[in-house]
């Protein structure tokens, strides 16, 4: 995956993602146990190009690099990637790219009758509450985070 910088906020970094390049890899097709080991496979046949695999619409998909720790307990930290696609509707319960009043962020979108709460995953933050008064647009939604381990 190629990046290229878009636009840099305090909270996010945005790049394009470019999709006009295949990589196929290797892949375990019988899976990779986290308990006792398992035989491994003798060999590997089957490939899979990430590209395809996590980007769904990729006129509409963005990388976004994760700046803080509100998300922590969503398994999102300082530094990871987020996939953002902007063409998914927004969800209640679902983790979304905000803007909101000149800046971005990431948070778990809380969705009732007159209201939408930004929920951070990290008991040091508390929600924010988007009335009237804020310049406020769902940019898109966290479709995968990949991280750096």
């Amino acid at each position: 995956m190629q990046l290229r910088k878009l636009y840099k906020s305090e909270n996010l970094t945005f790049y394009r993602a470019d999709t006009t390049t295949s990589l196929e890899l290797p892949f375990v097709v019988n899976g990779i146990s986290a308990g006792f080991p398992s035989p491994a496979d003798d060999f590997l046949d089957i490939n899979i190009d990430l590209n395809k695999h996590l980007i769904k619409n990729p006129s509409t998909t963005f990388y976004g690099r994760v700046r803080g720790d509100s998300m922590i307990n969503a398994g999102m930290h300082d530094g990871d990637l987020l996939i953002i696609d902007k063409s998914l509707e927004p969800k209640d319960g679902k983790i979304a790219v905000c803007f909101v009043d000149g800046e971005f962020t990431v948070k778990r979108i809380k969705i009732e009758k007159d209201i939408v709460w930004l929920v951070a995953e990290n008991e040091k933050y508390k929600p924010i509450k988007v009335t009237q008064d804020n310049d406020f647009v769902i940019w898109g939604m966290v479709t995968n985070v990949i991280k750096s381990l």
